[in-house]
């Protein structure tokens, strides 16, 4: 009969074949690679990597401060210095080679002299080497660059803005620094020679001279560095820590223009997954939010091309001078300053970062200019 034969040879309704047609397509048609969005976030906030790498800075205060109150050798100098009369309000310890409790624990050590005093001259250097000698800047590109400028133009506003941000918190702010204003308007000053200046307004009021001395004595004496030139004792405000705040805004800025770099090189050269590895967020001319790989082209130079060896030199090198940059944060952390004005130190740079690296992925005009690094 007939109806006892196969089900097979039944013919099968057209809308049934229909969809199952579709429902082919669709499984054959699935990615099996991880979408772009799998892994991004939000673009007003640093990446997962990101928050990993700035997590570093926090933590190594917090164990140099922890580490300070615990260790025996500094609170034994940080006694000595109360007794001499001659503790610094910033220190744990007077700059006095029989009371410093460790070589790094002296203003004088020749880390501290050579690299961090001239912190900005070593993070430039290393960037412009960087900039000069990588195959990504070398490399030919197979799209128009998505900067006004191209990379390399981009990556030197990039570190121009950076570079400001220093200038105007450590080096001038329309006269006296950030750092030297704050800690004027916390009550701050130049102590010794504020009674120097009294004295003589009062030998000018006795004279009947205008009383305007003192003002004038003290402008000179406007930051710390006119103070201590001039002889005086720079004290009694919160002093924004300058070290923490220029080994973490170089770190951080190396870090923004080397790592990337460096990370997209590595993904590209596996097979699978490269497109996926850029978890940054950015935000469209239409306001439509896209992974920063939309902007790039999807990969849109070739960074095939082999590292010459200056390049890897200069890589290397940079891996050094971020290694200083932490070890003597972590010298900073135990020896110098007390925890709200690391803390300060910290969110300023911080500040600079997120205004350099973040604002641009959420404003389409600003990112034109200035660009993001390794895209």
């Amino acid at each position: 009969m007939s109806s006892s034969g196969p089900v097979s040879d039944q013919p099968i309704p057209q809308q049934r074949r229909s969809k199952m047609a579709t429902s082919n397509e669709a499984s054959s048609s699935t990615p099996t690679r991880p979408t772009l969005s799998s892994s991004r976030g939000s673009p007003y906030l640093p990446t997962s990597r990101e928050t990993l790498l700035l997590a570093i800075f926090p933590a190594l205060l917090l164990f140099g401060t922890i580490f300070s109150t615990l260790s025996p050798q500094t609170r034994a100098a940080a006694a000595a210095a109360t007794t001499a009369g001659s503790a610094s309000a910033t220190s744990h310890y007077p700059q006095s080679p029989e009371f410093a409790p460790s070589y790094f624990a002296r203003k004088s050590n020749v880390l501290n002299v050579l690299f961090v005093k001239r912190g900005w001259f070593w993070i430039t250097v290393t960037f412009f080497a960087f900039v000069a000698t990588h195959p990504y800047f070398t490399a030919v590109q197979k799209a128009p660059s998505k900067t006004l400028f191209g990379r390399r133009a981009s990556a030197a506003i990039r570190w121009s803005l950076v570079t400001g941000w220093w200038i105007l918190v450590t080096q001038w702010f329309f006269g006296p620094a950030l750092i030297d204003r704050s800690f004027r308007l916390t009550g701050g000053g130049c102590e010794a020679l504020q009674a120097l200046a009294d004295e003589i307004e009062a030998e000018a009021v006795q004279q009947g001279r205008a009383g305007s001395t003192s003002a004038q004595f003290l402008n000179a004496a406007s930051s710390s560095s006119a103070c201590k030139n001039a002889g005086g004792t720079w004290s009694g405000g919160h002093d924004i820590s300058g070290h923490v705040f220029l080994l973490t805004l170089g770190t951080t800025f190396l870090a923004q223009e080397i790592g990337w770099v460096l990370w997209r090189k590595v993904a590209a050269s596996t097979a699978t997954g490269a497109r996926a590895v850029d978890s940054r967020a950015i935000v469209m001319g239409d306001g439509a939010v896209k992974s920063a790989e939309v902007e790039a082209g999807l990969g849109g130079s070739v960074l095939e091309s082999p590292a010459v060896l200056s390049s890897v030199l200069v890589t290397r090198f940079a891996s050094v001078v971020v290694g200083l940059s932490m070890w003597m944060l972590l010298m900073t952390a135990i020896y110098f300053h007390t925890w709200p004005e690391k803390l300060t130190g910290l969110i300023v740079a911080l500040t600079g970062y997120y205004g350099v690296y973040v604002v641009p992925r959420f404003v389409p005009a600003l990112r034109h200019v200035v660009g993001l690094p390794g895209l």
